[in-house]
């Protein structure tokens, strides 16, 4: 069949062929054709007549041509050509010489390469006709264009697949799925070569595509995800808008059916069994549950909840968010006593429900739960949870006071025993009957020392001491009257010489550290031993307290200064208990206006012969006479140190310390050497060998004029410097000695040499050259520190001359 459409086409690309060579033909055999200008414009020459000039029209060869012989692309014909071979025909441009050839004689083009137009559609070029002879242009040069023919060689191509599309589950007919689209290459003006039409090769009972425009839409209403997810559709593309002899592509579409909340959870057992102990504490997971849902994502999300009301008391439900299981948890404390089984109803509801499909049924459902509750060996449990108990104060020891029960839960009923934990009662105030839970007093109780006490009471089964429970219990401890009032404070008083009778003095009150419930009541009466009193009265003022008024007209301290006023104190019991306390009275001196200024004779004395103005420039000036102690000292003790440093003063000036180094012997002004130099006399000096001199190994052979020419403090060795150790040395313990100053630990004098080195001197002072006429004078005004080499030099210079002369 392939061979039948190819020798179709190639019989309708010869017909064609042969109408165009028709057409050519017939404007090259046109007697009159147009002029040299532009094809068909006729050019006027100036005669008026009409100059003959190219005849050719647009050409067109065929694509993709596989014959042997080169093909016949036209023919380019001057008018002025009479046929005798005397015009040369050339083109040039795109292609000419290469892939089209023009007969210079008879202007014929033909193309020798195989062209395709979907990549160049046509090509321009340029044609002249010469005069063989002179290669003169007989016409002007003239362009003209050769247009590649498409034919039907390329088919459709889908070039953005792969396609992946989706579409909902339970979509309705017609839905729009995407939209797929093939390119052809071929030439879309001519003919039906890319004109593409679609449809479905694979898939066609379940989608449809739009012949025109590609759309993929649904062809059934029952697409379910669950029973298939996925489907994979053939599309095929055909050029020749489908007729016989085009050419096609195809691409594979993935469609992917998405979910919709189109199930309803269920449960896959409709009923559950969990245990659990029933000492297991509340927040304690039973166990989990999930009901399955078909769907996927966010329509699997669901809720569970309790229905029934026993389960809602006992127990609570939670969603587990991440694997949408319900999770069982204890809700209320189990009693395996009580109840050993339990029936709890767990509902399942989707999150979100799609109301499109509402009418598919409920999307809830039920499962059943029943829990066991194991039974365990519990310890006792007190009964009543009472945790109050309440004692007098001044109950004996082995009062009871109170009983506490425990019981044990379990059917077995086992015997309890009881104790007191001690950590509570570390003082053993409180003791407990073992078997009956009777608490009695160990010790005197006293509420004023400690009004409560709380203690832990601890029950365990008589058999299994492992199996212990704890209660809290306080213990009130009542007050009874044993404590009698006291005064309030040691109260003190004040009286004026010239009081009158009458005259209020002191009002006192009274503390009692019981607590009686109907409140304090105290009374206040002098006590016997003041009944004789003529000096002052008590006065009960009935809200307990009571004042003390003057009974006389004036007192006189000079006969008796402070008066002892005894007072009775009595509560309301019961029993009534009293105590007296004494209010101290002093007789002070008053002003007019009956303030007090002194209460003691010797204060009285002062105060009348000095006044307020007068004690305080007698403080002023005590003040300023110890200022002025104060500084002498301070100057006195400054001057001694200053002179303690005078005396003190050595010749710790010439220490050296470490990181200093020091002058040399001829730096006289860095050290005052003249306290070291006063210690001996260095003005006569021996004859011998000085140290310092020249050695022995000099040129001279002569000591003593060498000898000679060194300063006069250079020391001899025949001079005794013990004097001179001697100090230093004293000078060196005191400095080790003397705790306030920095340690000296070198010391270095410049005051003698010492002996001469027994290795001849290489300096070359000692070099005697009786032919040098060099003045060494210069030396002195270089510092003190080439003085001596410029006499020591002058003075070599000297001796020279006058052993010349």
């Amino acid at each position: 069949m392939a061979k039948g459409l190819q020798g179709f086409s190639w019989t309708m690309l010869l017909l064609f062929c042969a109408i165009q060579e028709l057409g050519a033909w017939a404007m090259h055999t046109s007697v009159d054709g147009p002029g040299l200008g532009q094809p068909g414009n006729p050019v006027l020459l100036a005669s008026g007549r009409v100059k003959r000039g190219w005849v050719w029209n647009q050409f067109f060869v065929v694509e993709e041509y596989t014959g042997t012989e080169p093909l016949y692309v036209g023919k380019i014909h001057s008018d002025s050509d009479e046929g005798d071979g005397s015009i040369k025909y050339t083109i040039s441009g795109e292609g000419a010489g290469t892939i089209f050839l023009i007969d210079e004689i008879t202007g014929d083009i033909h193309a020798t390469e195989r062209l395709d137009r979907e990549q160049k559609t046509f090509y321009t070029l340029r044609a002249q006709a010469r005069d063989r002879q002179t290669d003169q242009l007989l016409e002007p040069e003239s362009e003209f264009i050769i247009k590649v023919q498409d034919i039907n060689d390329s088919e459709p191509r889908f070039l953005e697949g792969p396609y992946i599309g989706s579409v909902a589950e339970l979509s309705p007919i017609g839905t729009s799925v995407m939209q797929v689209m093939a390119s052809d290459a071929d030439d879309p003006t001519y003919g039906s070569s890319a004109r593409v039409v679609y449809s479905v090769l694979e898939g066609e009972q379940h989608f449809t595509v739009d012949s025109k425009t590609g759309v993929i839409r649904t062809a059934v209403a029952d697409l379910d995800r669950e029973t298939q997810d996925q489907y994979e559709v053939v599309i095929r593309a055909t050029d020749m808008a489908g007729q016989l002899g085009g050419l096609s592509g195809s691409t594979t579409v993935t469609i992917v059916v998405t979910d919709v909340n189109d199930n309803p959870p269920r449960f896959p057992q409709k009923m559950y069994q969990f245990s659990i102990v029933e000492t297991a504490p509340v927040g304690t997971a039973i166990g989990r549950v999930k009901a399955e849902d078909s769907d996927v994502g966010e329509n699997t999300d669901m809720t569970y909840q309790v229905k029934d009301e026993e389960g809602v008391e006992m127990f609570k439900v939670t969603t587990d968010s991440n694997t949408q299981e319900a999770v069982i948890t204890v809700q209320k404390p189990l009693d395996y006593e009580s109840k050993k089984v339990h029936t709890v109803v767990v509902e399942a509801l989707n999150k979100f429900v799609d109301p499109r499909f509402v009418d598919l049924g409920t999307f809830r459902d039920q499962t059943i739960v029943r829990v066991s509750v194991l039974d365990v060996d519990e310890p006792p449990e007190f009964r009543p949870p009472s945790n109050l108990m309440e004692v007098q104060e001044d109950a004996h020891i082995g009062s009871v006071v109170g009983v506490v029960t425990a019981l044990d839960p379990d059917t077995a009923n086992h015997p309890v025993r009881y104790a007191i934990d001690r950590s509570t009662d570390a003082e053993r105030i409180f003791d407990i009957d073992a078997n009956t839970g009777a608490i009695v007093t160990g010790k005197v109780l006293d509420r004023e020392t400690a009004g409560w006490h709380n203690i832990t009471v601890l029950a365990m089964e008589a058999d299994n001491h492992s199996q212990v429970s704890r209660a809290s219990l306080r213990i009130r401890i009542l007050d009874v009257n044993d404590n009698p009032p006291e005064l309030a404070t040691p109260y003190e008083a004040a009286v004026c010489e010239d009081a009158k009778p009458g005259q209020l003095i002191q009002t006192i009150s009274v503390v009692d550290r019981d607590e009686p419930q109907s409140g304090h009541h105290f009374y206040f009466t002098l006590a016997p031993e003041a009944t004789n009193n003529h000096h002052f009265s008590l006065l009960d003022i009935k809200d307990n307290t009571a004042a003390v008024h003057t009974q006389r007209m004036g007192f006189n301290r000079q006969e008796q200064d402070v008066y002892l006023l005894p007072i009775l104190v009595v509560d309301s019991g019961p029993p009534a208990l009293s105590s007296t306390g004494t209010l101290t009275i002093h007789v002070c001196g008053c002003d007019s206006n009956g303030a007090i200024q002194s209460c003691n004779s010797t204060a009285y004395v002062v105060s009348a012969t000095l006044s307020p103005g007068a004690l305080i420039a007698l403080l002023v000036c005590v003040l300023i006479l110890v200022v002025l102690v104060l500084l002498i000292l301070t100057l006195k003790r400054h001057h001694k140190s200053h002179l303690t440093s005078e005396d003190d003063e050595d010749m710790r000036d010439n220490v050296i310390k470490y990181n200093d180094e020091g002058g040399g012997e001829q730096d006289t002004e860095a050290y005052d050497m003249s306290a070291l130099r006063s210690l001996y006399d260095f003005s006569e000096i021996k004859g011998g060998d000085g140290g310092g001199g020249l050695g022995e190994g000099g040129p001279s052979g002569n000591p003593a004029s060498e000898l000679h020419a060194l300063p006069q403090w250079v020391q001899s060795p025949d001079l005794d410097f013990s004097v001179f150790r001697d100090y230093i040395c004293k000078k060196v313990e005191q400095a080790d000695k003397d705790l306030s100053v920095p340690p000296y630990d070198s010391f270095q004098t410049y005051a003698f040499e010492g002996s001469d080195s027994p290795v001849p001197s290489l300096s070359s002072i000692n070099t005697w050259s009786s032919g040098s006429e060099q003045d060494f004078s210069y030396l002195g005004g270089w510092g003190p520190r080439f003085r001596q080499l410029a006499a020591l030099y002058s003075g070599r210079r000297g001796e020279e001359d006058s052993e010349e002369s």
